[in-house]
């Protein structure tokens, strides 16, 4: 053996990168200043915005606490006006008049009512400023909260302030009110409560006039955050605000006042000062920079869209590429030929020997690279295409056409190879698919031409002649020395012999009917009547080869529904090949021909055929059931080809494998032997009427 040439030296890259140390310190100082203009000015920003966030946070609380101040104060001087009318009998229609001019001069006031001392209303009046409040839902239904706003009253002898609810309106609209209950008491007996009603929007609406709090948008809200009713000329913009809580006897309502602007913007105050000061430092590296860097920005864009699409064509192509220099160590490869072999391009660059290189063909692969690299003046460095085989990582073998041309550099140096990696292996598999079915094509033909009828007759009529003409030749001789015997012998050939005749007529009746594919006459039959029907002519065969027959059958006898005669065939068949199998190799004493019936499954009864031969190779067990497949000389190969057919018409299935062990026979490892086994079908039991298991 040739010892494998040291691997080539590593080779110089083909262009070394531009120097990047004046580039590097250009481009730091440019980062450096950038760096520092992008602090200052986001520094300045930060702070802008953080005084204008403050300063609308302090005008938003200063409102809120403007607003519930002003609100508490509205309230109570409502409260005073209200308690006033206490002082009047409401029987007096001055009573009446006073309560009129009260609900014209506060628009809040939406309604009056008198209550005895169980709180049942006497008397009620609406403001003449609009429609009656409860015109959609009567007032009773709506009392809850007022009755209990009076209870707490009458407890603590004080005005209390109920909790707001919603009164519906007509339209689909409503009024958010709120109640004032002031008790009424006579020498110290309480005799009735004045109920007062509030509209929160007007309320809210009249302690809005001041022009400062109109630049806020208020509302009163629930302790969740649920807004209640709303006032102002513009909507907040949920940024700034503040809430506030407004203290009413009996009852707190939360103030929420939100500011119109929205969170400070940068240009309006922030544009001079980011323009001068973007100006002066861009000013300052537009004039150094601007004239080189200019230059080298087309000449970068120009790289860079040409490597872009060099690299976008490298990589969608479904043809592996491969670099190598002038060593023949690989320097590029593009993602089809990583995938192809399995290695990324990392463990291929630079590698010796490649890793995709099968191991028994190193030295070949060595030598045929040398010669081609060696080729290098202008004559012997066209471009060529060769087939060669290349190993995945896995350990696949796999063919490639490689169609290789020299690489030169920009100053027309030889550098390198490039190459085209196509990957055949589909082609070679189309390719033997072609080759199997045109031999398949052939084999067909050939079978249609020797016809089916022909060969099925020849083979199956062959055992019943032999038979015929050993029992003639055995009456000859009985014949030529007569004994006081020989004429019941000579009868009892005869008669065997017309038995067999008949039974090669049923053979071309029933040949026949098999090649036409119809069904055959089955019946009912006992495994037993089987192989008792066949013995005779097994036995005169075993005799001839010196082998010994053993019937293995159970019982009771199984019985299966078959074509008779074709099943006895292939009995025949079997037990003609396992006699056959042993006349060479097997040793006179172990020549054991098993025939065995059993009934493993209900519907289906095994017949097996063992014998002691020396075994079926691997490749012939591929095409053992092959038509016109045979390893005899003497023989057509359709024996065991019509015993599968005949066994599939009736519904079985006939393989074949290795005896466990040949009954009454030592193992021979030259020998292990091979068994036959096909399967028919049971007949179906027949049940009677009320037995177990019948169906009503």
């Amino acid at each position: 053996m040739e010892p494998v040439p040291a691997p080539p030296p590593q080779a110089a890259p083909l262009s070394a990168d531009p120097p990047r140390s004046r580039r590097g310190g250009r481009w730091l100082l440019w980062g450096a200043l950038v760096g520092l203009i992008v602090v200052a000015q986001s520094a300045l920003v930060w702070l802008t915005l953080s005084y204008e966030a403050s300063r609308a946070q302090d005008l938003a609380d200063s409102a809120a606490a403007t607003g519930a101040s002003e609100m508490r104060r509205q309230m109570q001087r409502a409260q005073q006006s209200v308690q006033s009318l206490l002082w009047s009998d409401p029987g007096l229609p001055q009573w009446r008049f006073d309560a009129q001019e009260m609900m014209r001069q506060r628009r809040e006031l939406l309604r009056l009512e008198r209550r005895d001392a169980g709180l049942a209303l006497q008397l009620g009046m609406d403001s003449p400023l609009g429609a009656p409040l409860f015109n959609v839902i009567a007032r009773r239904e709506l009392e809850v909260e007022t009755l209990a706003a009076c209870a707490n009253a009458v407890r603590g002898a004080s005005p209390v302030f109920s909790r707001s609810y919603f009164v519906p309106q007509n339209g689909g609209l409503g009024l958010e009110v709120v109640d004032l209950c002031v008790p009424e008491a006579r020498a110290g007996q309480v005799t009735g409560a004045l109920v007062a009603t509030f509209s929160l929007t007007t309320l809210l609406e009249e302690t809005l006039r001041n022009a400062e709090l109109r630049r806020h948008e208020f509302s009163l809200v629930e302790a969740d955050g649920t807004r209640l009713v709303r006032s102002g000329a513009a909507r907040g913009a949920g940024v700034y605000h503040a809430t506030r809580l407004v203290e009413l006897p009996g009852q707190s309502l939360q103030l929420r006042a939100d500011a119109v602007e929205g969170r400070p913007g940068l240009i309006p105050n922030l544009a001079i000062a980011l323009v001068l000061g973007m100006s002066l430092a861009l000013l300052l590296v537009v004039a150094l920079l601007a004239r080189d860097m200019r230059r080298r920005a087309q000449v970068e864009q120009a790289l860079a869209e040409a490597l872009a699409l060099r690299r976008a064509m490298e990589d969608s192509l479904v043809t592996g590429l491969r670099a190598r220099d002038v060593h023949g160590r690989i320097t590029y490869v593009n993602p089809a030929f990583c995938d192809m072999v399995g290695y990324s391009a990392p463990e291929l660059v630079g590698c010796w020997p490649p890793p995709y290189w099968p191991p028994e063909q190193v030295e070949e692969y060595t030598r045929r690279q040398q010669d081609r690299l060696s080729r290098v003046d202008d004559s012997q460095t066209q471009r060529e295409g060769f087939e060669t085989q290349f190993m995945r990582r896995s350990g696949e073998r796999f063919p490639v056409m490689i169609y290789e041309a020299p690489l030169f550099d920009r100053v027309g140096h030889h550098a390198g190879w490039m190459s085209a990696v196509l990957d055949v292996s589909a082609e070679r598999r189309m390719e033997e698919l072609s080759r199997q079915q045109q031999e398949r094509l052939q084999a067909s033909a050939r079978l249609a031409t020797v016809g089916e009828m022909a060969s099925l007759l020849s083979h199956e009529l062959n055992q019943p002649l032999a038979a015929i003409a050993s029992y003639a030749t055995g009456s000859l001789n009985l014949m030529a020395e007569p004994e006081p015997d020989t004429l019941a012998l000579v009868r009892q050939a005869m008669e065997r012999i017309a038995e067999q005749a008949e039974r090669a007529g049923r053979v071309i009746k029933s040949v026949h009917g098999f090649v036409r594919r119809r069904e055959q006459a089955r019946e009912v039959v006992g495994a037993d009547q089987l192989i008792e029907s066949v013995l005779p002519l097994v036995r005169l065969q075993a005799r001839k080869s010196g082998a010994r027959i053993e019937v293995r059958i159970p019982r009771p006898v199984p019985r299966v529904v078959a074509d008779r005669t074709m099943v006895e065939q292939v009995l025949l068949n079997l037990t003609r090949n396992g006699i056959q199998a042993m006349e060479t190799t097997t040793p006179l004493a172990r020549r054991v021909l098993v025939l065995e019936v059993s009934q493993a499954h209900p519907r289906w009864v095994r017949f097996a055929v063992i014998d002691a031969g020396q075994g079926i190779a691997p490749e012939v067990a591929a095409k053992l059931f092959t038509p016109f497949f045979t390893t005899r000389s003497e023989g057509m190969g359709l024996g065991l080809s019509l015993c599968r057919t005949v066994i599939e018409q009736h519904g079985g299935a006939l393989d074949h494998g290795l005896p466990e062990s040949v009954p009454g026979v030592e193992p021979d490892p030259a020998c292990p032997g091979t068994e036959f086994r096909f399967t028919l079908p049971a007949p179906e039991p027949v049940r009677r009427p009320g037995a177990p298991g019948s169906v009503a």
